[in-house]
């Protein structure tokens, strides 16, 4: 073993888990007082299902054996019979890799949570998340990072999830939106939100998280590692202006809430690319990625109609096309001795371009067509979205009995009373006099 190279993908698994309750927290604070319990709960309850899914059948399908370049084998339930401390390239147990791989497959499905909140069955979401991540979300693993998947043999880079996640997880949001219909929006004031503290809290261990998701794609202590750390430090900073700065020109005022959506772009936008592009290229990566998810979500959003409730295909699905097709034209052997061919800006034609073309439309198509045969599948044996008067009610109360905390009523009670001894000022006049002294 490489004992510098197990301490850090120990401390990048770490880091990526860390990116499940901090996306909680993101979700939680963007979604209205009476959905926050059972947003939360969407999210983090993916980090014990995922894991249990992983162990069990998740990294055979993904990185033992093949077939027909789309997924792995079924022959090692609970990873039996895999010595899993032979060494990889980089001199880390097979373990540890797979442990880095189990954080990434609890974070996908935890993405798609946003564009379904408030309106769909927690029990179907359960069960999708099981049926997806068995016939979507492991194949795509095995055909782009698995040397014997069909997409890998294509040529594609995706250094850390641009396609296997963020493509992935932003299209299956699409496709669940899509069939659950549009929101009732009882009691929804546009443009408020439980908490918007949570909201720059997530989005900050998002940031912070992501660093193990893409230097820790590295596998190891190298040049590589550090230029993701980079080229992802330069693209987040540069989506996160370039957001506030369309803010300003389109609304008129800057945002939080926009400014840590601006963020995130920039996030995903680099991931396929984080390892393989100059510092140059991610600075035009984050800046086109949240020009690209900026006009979807606020012009294309509306016009088609999907109700996708936190844009996490306006974000996650949009930023991830345009990051990864840019890592055509950004790639360079300068950086990254994996590319073979150079991207079109660097003088190597239109080759690599082609191919993350092609991926980024297989993986879209795949993922789509499966995402329908699947929610198909459940409905026959399961409704998918809760009936309106639970709806009206929240789903905090109605599929948990649980609700966020009493701040917020609070805060509203002690706002009338103070409403109201300004009304009354002279009946209160003598109280108030006593209460000074």
């Amino acid at each position: 073993m490489n004992l510098a190279n197990v301490a850090f993908m120990i401390l990048s698994s770490i880091l990526v888990l860390f990116m499940t309750p901090g996306l909680a927290f993101f979700y939680g604070g963007l979604v209205s007082k009476r959905n926050v319990v059972n947003t939360m709960l969407s999210v983090f309850i993916m980090t014990g299902v995922a894991i249990i899914l992983w162990i069990l059948i998740g990294y055979s399908l993904s990185f033992v054996g093949d077939h027909g370049g789309v997924f792995g084998s079924w022959a090692h339930p609970f990873m039996r019979g895999l010595n899993l401390n032979t060494l990889t390239s980089t001199h880390i147990p097979t373990s540890l890799y797979s442990l880095f791989q189990m954080m990434f497959a609890i974070i996908t499905p935890a993405l798609f949570v946003g564009a379904v909140v408030g309106r769909i069955r927690f029990k179907f979401l359960l069960s999708f998340l099981v049926v997806w991540s068995i016939f979507i979300y492991y194949p795509m693993v095995h055909m782009v990072w698995s040397p014997s998947g069909i997409l890998a043999k294509l040529g594609t880079l995706d250094f850390a999830g641009g396609t296997v996640v963020h493509i992935n997880a932003g299209v299956t949001a699409f496709v669940l939106s899509a069939f659950l219909g549009k929101r009732i929006k009882f009691g929804d004031i546009p443009h408020t939100h439980y908490n918007l503290p949570w909201v720059l809290l997530g989005a900050t261990i998002l940031w912070i998280g992501w660093y193990g998701f893409n230097a820790g794609s590295a596998l190891g202590v190298n040049n590589v590692a550090v230029q993701a750390t980079i080229t992802t430090t330069v693209a987040t900073a540069t989506a996160m202006v370039a957001w506030m700065f369309l803010d300003i020109f389109v609304k008129g005022k800057p945002t939080l809430v926009g400014v840590c959506t601006g963020t995130l772009c920039g996030l995903v936008g680099i991931t396929p690319g984080a390892g393989f592009v100059t510092i140059t290229g991610s600075f035009w990566i984050g800046l086109i990625a949240t020009c690209g998810s900026y006009f979807f979500v606020n012009v294309l959003k509306d016009r088609i109609g999907v109700d996708d409730a936190l844009d996490a295909f306006g974000c996650h699905g949009v930023s991830g096309i345009i990051g990864s097709i840019a890592t055509g034209l950004f790639a360079t052997k300068a950086v990254n001795n994996a590319v073979t061919t150079n991207g079109v800006f660097y003088g190597g034609g239109a080759h690599l371009f082609l191919v993350q073309l092609a991926a980024t439309a297989i993986t879209i198509v795949f993922v789509t067509i499966m995402g329908i045969i699947l929610i198909k599948a459940l409905q026959l044996v399961m409704p998918m979205r809760v009936d309106r008067d639970e709806e009206a009610l929240g789903l905090d109360i109605g599929e948990h009995g649980e609700e966020a905390d009493y701040t917020v009523d609070l805060s509203d009670d002690v706002a009338k009373a103070q409403s109201d001894m300004k009304i009354y000022a002279n009946e209160f006049k003598g109280q108030t006099a006593r209460l000074r002294e």
